[in-house]
C-alpha cells in the first residue's frame, strides 16, 4: 500500500502499461520462437490485424524491446536483450494464471 500523499513510480506504471497492451506478450513470444518477418508474426498470432501488429511493433521498437533490421521486404525482427529481460515476467504471469485464474466463461448473451 502506498503511504498517504505519495504515488506509485510513473516508470513502473509506464512499464506495466507497455507490457499489458493487447498482443504485446504474444508478439514477443512469437518473435522469440522464430517468427522474424511481419507475415510470420501475423500468422503466429491469429486475430491480430496488420494495422495493430504494425503499431505494436513500432511501440516495441521505440522502447528497444525488439530490433528491426533491413528495409522493404527484407525487414526482420528480433527480441533485444532488453526484451529478453521481460521473459521472466511473462513466466511469472503464466505461473500466476495457471494457479489462480479460472477459465474464462463466455459472456452472457443479454449483455450481463
Amino acid at each position: 500500500m502506498v503511504p498517504s500523499g505519495q504515488s506509485y513510480c510513473p516508470l513502473i506504471h509506464a512499464a506495466i502499461e507497455l507490457v499489458g497492451r493487447r498482443w504485446v506478450g504474444v508478439i514477443l513470444l512469437a518473435v522469440e520462437d522464430g517468427a522474424e518477418r511481419f507475415s510470420d508474426i501475423r500468422d503466429a498470432v491469429p486475430g491480430l490485424s496488420d494495422r495493430l501488429l504494425a503499431q505494436r511493433l513500432r511501440e516495441l521498437e521505440d522502447e528497444s524491446i525488439i530490433a528491426r533490421v533491413g528495409s522493404g521486404r527484407e525487414v526482420r525482427y528480433s527480441v533485444t536483450e532488453k526484451g529478453l529481460a521481460l521473459f521472466p515476467v511473462f513466466r511469472a504471469i503464466s505461473d500466476y494464471v495457471a494457479e489462480w485464474v479460472v477459465t474464462p466463461q463466455p459472456a452472457f448473451q443479454d449483455g450481463f
